[in-house]
């Protein structure tokens, strides 16, 4: 395990999105949805939550679990469980931190280097991960624990600089400076297609701490806080593979030809430019909760996300010249972040007791809040400073949720699981700034909107011997449109990005069958399932 993410890899239906170690775009795929469907899972830290749920490529906050502290992970699929958000309807992370039981100390250096060859690149990669924890617990109840990391990492090519032959079949006539290093293939669609240099090479250096304090009011009371924060900082480069045929000087720039076609360098500066991001998070967490082993027990569950800084550096200018700076754009989503409020209630009937406490009940009332800001600011350098507003866009969602939840043990082999959920969505303060269109459509605000939905559960679970569960469960999941689907409508220089303010919740109707075979250390299941989807929601290119 080099990071957090890593301990889903060998989960089954699972997918991660993790194309280098210290990716922070690690997002989660499951058997019904894919990586770049973030809105369709949820991870949770000691039940705080850490998805982002903020744009495409907006990972969970893997960084805000430390290595050393983690003690297990568990994984659902699908819309089953009434505890969960309609962004269950895919796949539902749980990760558990180990709580000290006396005093403890534990540390770890990892080191990963990989060979890459692919078009031109034939190089090495490499990063080190450094982790320690320290914890301990005192008699009176009082406990901690403290938890840093760090790590150095460089990635592998994301992409490639490229163009494609004209619709009329054809790249230029031969002009311009003649080079060695264009390589030719054909893209997905089986296009003709030339390459020239390698980017999206990222250089990533991140540190966290991660800082836990609990006592134990009593010996059925207890209270905890939590405060994590994160930094990264990022640097994307490129590398050129063209060569002057005659002089072996690199060429970054201008015409060029193999001395069968030529290609307008110039056209694809955005592929040759550098970018730099800087980024600060912050978490914070309050959990309260009872414990008693039977009977009623509560809890509590509060936490807030910042995004103290975001700073996304960038230029369309090729790297020799962005490197002593240039025009640029500034992306800054500082103020971004989310919160959560949980209250919760439970009742665990006595072992055995298949008369009137024959119900294991859940009560709970949920709230979370996304908030958007991305503001994108022109620089006359790209490096370090920031001038007139370009493009902005923001918005505010809620969900509020009640939720009921029964398993009913029939009888002692026969346990029948129903719940119901009841959400109420919101989307606030919704706007658009983009200062390339003329001066009366420059600014745009989407009326407010309230939506909400009920999301009935049923499962039936069958101990058929000691060895062998037999299960059926049938649910729907309601997953609302989040902030970065209503209001995010970009543009670059490349592409330009319409956003759907009216966008209807996905509607997920699920069922599945599910036999397990249990040994001594091991356990096989399998697993017949169904998920359909009434108004996904899907990015189109056109």
């Amino acid at each position: 395990m080099f990071n957090p993410e890593d301990t889903l890899r060998y989960l089954p239906s699972t997918t991660v999105r993790k194309r280098y170690f210290g990716d922070r775009n690690a997002n989660v795929g499951g058997r019904s949805h894919g990586v770049l469907e973030p809105g369709r899972s949820l991870v949770y830290l000691d039940g705080y939550l850490i998805s982002q749920l903020l744009g495409r490529f907006d990972a969970p906050r893997w960084v805000m679990v430390n290595n050393e502290a983690i003690d297990r992970v568990d994984i659902l699929y699908g819309p089953y469980s009434a505890i969960y958000p309609g962004n269950s309807i895919g796949t539902t992370v749980v990760i558990t931190e180990r709580k000290p039981k006396g005093f403890e100390a534990s540390a770890s250096l990892k080191y990963n280097h990989h060979s890459f060859k692919e078009y031109n690149t034939n190089d090495s990669f490499k990063g080190t991960m450094a982790s320690a924890r320290l914890a301990s617990r005192a008699d009176n109840g009082l406990w901690w624990g403290l938890g840093l990391q760090k790590q150095d990492v460089t990635g592998h090519p994301m992409g490639y600089a490229n163009t494609l032959r004209t619709t009329a079949g054809q790249f230029g006539a031969v002009s311009g400076t003649q080079v060695n290093g264009i390589l030719r293939d054909k893209d997905t669609n089986g296009v003709d297609r030339a390459i020239f240099a390698a980017n999206g090479i990222d250089h990533t250096k991140q540190d966290s701490i991660n800082a836990r304090l609990g006592y134990e009011i009593s010996p059925t009371q207890e209270i905890e806080g939590r405060l994590s924060w994160w930094r990264n900082d990022s640097t994307v480069r490129v590398v050129n593979n063209l060569t002057n045929a005659a002089t072996g000087a690199p060429v970054w720039s201008g015409t060029v030809n193999d001395g069968v076609n030529s290609f307008n360098l110039n056209s694809l500066s955005s592929s040759f430019a550098p970018s730099k991001r800087d980024e600060s998070n912050r978490q914070l967490g309050l959990t309260w909760k009872t414990k008693h082993a039977t009977g009623w027990n509560a809890s509590v569950v509060m936490t807030q996300y910042s995004v103290l800084s975001d700073v996304n550096r960038q230029t369309a200018l090729i790297q020799p010249t962005a490197d002593n700076g240039g025009v640029g754009t500034v992306t800054r989503r500082d103020g971004t972040g989310w919160n959560t409020f949980e209250v919760q209630s439970t009742y665990t009937p006595r072992a055995g007791d298949f008369g009137n406490g024959n119900h294991s009940l859940v009560f709970g009332l949920h709230r979370n809040a996304y908030k958007l800001r991305n503001t994108v600011r022109d620089a006359t350098d790209w490096r370090s400073n920031e001038t007139t507003l370009n493009q902005q866009y923001q918005g505010n969602t809620e969900v509020v949720a009640l939720y009921a939840q029964d398993a009913w043990k029939l009888r002692p082999d026969l346990t029948l699981t129903t719940g119901l959920r009841h959400e109420r969505y919101k989307q606030t303060n919704g706007s658009q700034f983009d200062k390339s269109v003329p001066l009366a459509s420059q600014n745009v605000s989407y009326a407010d909107r309230s939506l909400s939905a009920t999301s009935p559960k049923l499962s039936l679970a069958w101990a058929a011997r000691d060895d062998l569960l037999l299960r059926a469960s049938v649910g729907k999941g309601v997953r609302f449109p989040n902030v970065d689907e209503m209001f995010n409508g970009t543009k670059t220089s490349t592409s330009i990005l319409i956003n759907n303010p009216n966008l209807r919740p996905e509607q997920s109707q699920a069922m599945e069958l599910t036999a397990e075979k249990f040994w001594d250390s091991a356990n096989l299941r399998a697993t017949f399932f169904r998920d359909d989807v009434k108004d996904a929601i899907l990015r189109q290119s056109d």
